[in-house]
């Protein structure tokens, strides 16, 4: 045992992309005065992951930027990103991978840019992306399947009653 819990990497996978910032945000903390690289300043994206392992799943997403796998969970966070292009993809796993969430980055200098990702609420479906807070997916195959269960439980319970 590492120490470490479910579903932690131990940090970035693959090599990073040209112009690249430092380690990564920490959770709640404002964009660093200075850019970790050289060149024009970076925009930043604030990424919020809703829910939590309660609420959502008990594994927190996987968040890449450019391919590349960035530390995360849930709660809010902020990314320096260089100027130009990016590719933001989500995903969670538990057993098999699913909620995948992608969305296309354009940063400009100074840019502060809101994200909001929200895993679906079983593994058939997929994730909410956007720049305003996001709903679950899911709800009406969890409720029907919730009020199935329920369903058989009374038969079983009047069956049991009447025989």
């Amino acid at each position: 045992m590492s120490g470490q819990p479910p579903g932690h990497s131990p940090g970035p996978t693959g090599p990073p992309p040209p112009g690249w910032g430092g380690p990564g945000p920490q959770q709640g903390q404002h964009p660093p005065q200075q850019s970790p690289y050289q060149g024009p300043p970076p925009g930043y994206l604030h990424l919020t992951v809703q829910g939590s392992a309660m609420t959502s799943n008990m594994v927190p997403p996987v968040v890449l930027i450019d391919g590349r796998q960035v530390p995360s969970g849930y709660g809010s966070f902020t990314f320096p990103l260089p100027p130009g292009q990016h590719h933001l993809s989500i995903y969670c796993q538990w057993l098999r991978r699913y909620g995948q969430a992608e969305m296309p980055l354009n940063m400009v200098p100074g840019q502060q840019v809101p994200v909001f990702y929200r895993g679906p609420l079983h593994q058939f479906t997929t994730g909410s992306i956007g720049h305003e807070p996001q709903k679950a997916k899911g709800k009406g195959c969890m409720f029907g399947a919730l009020g199935f269960a329920v369903l058989v439980i009374l038969v079983i319970v009047i069956a049991a009653l009447l025989a």
